[in-house]
């Protein structure tokens, strides 16, 4: 069964940084594709960054040159280092597999708040 827990999130001044944490309990996460997602209210969910099994990633335009996304196989963890934050990243952050399906589960988020 997945389990996804993420953590990290906090309110932060804009051009500061905070590290979000995301655990996977299930088996699933050495062998997919995994990706941080984000939703601010009123706004569908979306795709902030992707990183393979073999460490590949892809950065959605927005935060592209301030996320950074890395991942510990050997622990079940993916990570989100963002930098230069600005209140348009203000959202629940999520973490999940890569492409998602309506058969996945999400877990409760991690709320960012980027805010003077």
């Amino acid at each position: 069964q997945v389990q996804l827990v993420e953590s990290g999130g906090g309110l932060v001044q804009p051009g500061g940084s905070l590290k979000l944490s995301c655990a996977e309990t299930s088996v699933m996460f050495s062998i997919y594709r995994m990706g941080w997602y984000r939703q601010a209210p009123g706004d569908q969910r979306e795709l902030v960054a992707t990183i393979t099994t073999g460490g590949t990633t892809e950065y959605g335009d927005s935060v592209k040159g301030r996320f950074t996304i890395s991942r510990d196989n050997a622990q079940n963890t993916v990570y989100l280092q963002m930098n230069s934050l600005k209140p348009e990243d203000s959202a629940v952050y999520y973490c999940n597999f890569y492409p998602t399906s309506p058969a996945l589960s999400w877990g409760q988020g991690t709320q960012v708040t980027v805010s003077s």
